[in-house]
C-alpha cells in the first residue's frame, strides 16, 4: 500500500508542534518553520538529515523498530502516536487484503451486555459502528438510534451529520476531537478497510468540522474516562466509562459506563432505567417521558 502521503503529514504535523525550547536546542534565528526543522530532528534521532527527509517523504518501508523509536523518541510522541507510527510502518510494508466491517456479534457477547443490568454497555467496530447494546445502553443512545443518516447506527455519523448530534454532547468540540481521533487510529491500524475509507470519505466531503479535524492527524488510545451526555428524557448524564478491545473478537471494543453511588450521576442512571422501562411499555419516548413526569421523576 502506497500510504506516504499520510506518513508525511503525520510526521510533519507532529514535527510542527515542537518548539526548539522544547526539544532543548537554541531557538536560533529567522526560523521559517513553527516547530523543529527536518535537520534537527536527524540530529536528535541520531540519523543523517537525508535519511530522515527521505523518512518523512514517506518511505518507512523496512524502517528498523530501534529508529522508529529514535524518531517517536525526538518527535516526543505519545503513547497513541508511537503506535500509530508502528501502525504506518507496518501497512507500508503489508499486502493489501479485503477486510469488511464486522457486522455480528456473538451470541455470548450480547448475553454478557444484558447481564449488565445496572450499567450502560456497548460493543462497536473501529468506525464507530453500534453493534450491539444492552437495555440501558439502548436507551442511553436512544438519540443515536434515531439519526436520520442513511447507513448502520455509527456514532461519528451521528456526530457529524446529524443536528441531534450538537444536543447529546455538551461539550461537542471535545467529544468530536475524541471520535475522529479514534477514527484516524482505526485508519493506521487497518487501512485496507474499505467501509472505514467509505466513512471517512463521507465525512469528509459533507462535514467541514469533520475534515479539519481530519487533517490535525491527532490519533489517541481510549481505555478509561468520564464523558457528558444530554439526554433528552433524563437531562445531563456525567458517567465514567471503561473500554476495551476483545481480543476473541478482533476489531471489536466493549465499553461501559458507570457512576459511584450516592452521586448525581447515579440518581440520573436511575431515571434512564426507569425511562427505559417506560419506553419498553410506551413504544415512545414522548409518551415515555410525560409518564416519567406523571410518576413525578
Amino acid at each position: 500500500m502506497d500510504n506516504r502521503d499520510e506518513i508525511r503529514d503525520f510526521l510533519a504535523t507532529r514535527r510542527a508542534r515542537i518548539t526548539p525550547q522544547q526539544a532543548g536546542l537554541a531557538p536560533g534565528m529567522r526560523r521559517r518553520v513553527p516547530g523543529l526543522r527536518r535537520e534537527e530532528v536527524a540530529v536528535l534521532a541520531g540519523v543523517s538529515t537525508d535519511w530522515y527527509i527521505r523518512l518523512e517523504k514517506g518511505h518507512i518501508s523496512g524502517v528498523s523498530e530501534d529508529v522508529l523509536n529514535a524518531v517517536a523518541r525526538a518527535l516526543q510522541l505519545d503513547d497513541a502516536e508511537r503506535a500509530h507510527l508502528f501502525d504506518l510502518a507496518r501497512a507500508a510494508s503489508a499486502r493489501p487484503r479485503a477486510r469488511g466491517r464486522a457486522v455480528k456479534v456473538r451470541p455470548g457477547l450480547q448475553r454478557m451486555l444484558d447481564a449488565m443490568t445496572d450499567a450502560p454497555a456497548l460493543i462497536r467496530n473501529g468506525r464507530m459502528d453500534l453493534l450491539a447494546v444492552n437495555r440501558l445502553g439502548r436507551a442511553m443512545y436512544w438519540p443515536v438510534y434515531q439519526q436520520r443518516c442513511s447507513g448502520p447506527v455509527n456514532i461519528a455519523r451521528f456526530q457529524f451529520l446529524d443536528p441531534a448530534g450538537a444536543a447529546f454532547y455538551p461539550n461537542w468540540e471535545l467529544a468530536a476531537d475524541t471520535t475522529v481521533a479514534l477514527l484516524r487510529t482505526e485508519a493506521g491500524r487497518d487501512p485496507f478497510n474499505a467501509d472505514l475509507t467509505q466513512l471517512i470519505g463521507e465525512l469528509s466531503t459533507r462535514s467541514d468540522d469533520f475534515r479539519a479535524r481530519w487533517a490535525r492527524h491527532d490519533v489517541r488510545l481510549h481505555h478509561a474516562g468520564s464523558k457528558t451526555f444530554h439526554h433528552p428524557a433524563v437531562g445531563d448524564l456525567t458517567l465514567d466509562y471503561e473500554s476495551m478491545d476483545l481480543h476473541a473478537d478482533p476489531g471489536l471494543n466493549l465499553t461501559v459506563y458507570t457512576a459511584a453511588p450516592d452521586t448525581p450521576a447515579h440518581d440520573a442512571l436511575r431515571l434512564l432505567a426507569s425511562w427505559a422501562a417506560t419506553l419498553d411499555v410506551a413504544g415512545d419516548a414522548e409518551t415515555a417521558s410525560s409518564r416519567l413526569r406523571t410518576r413525578g421523576l
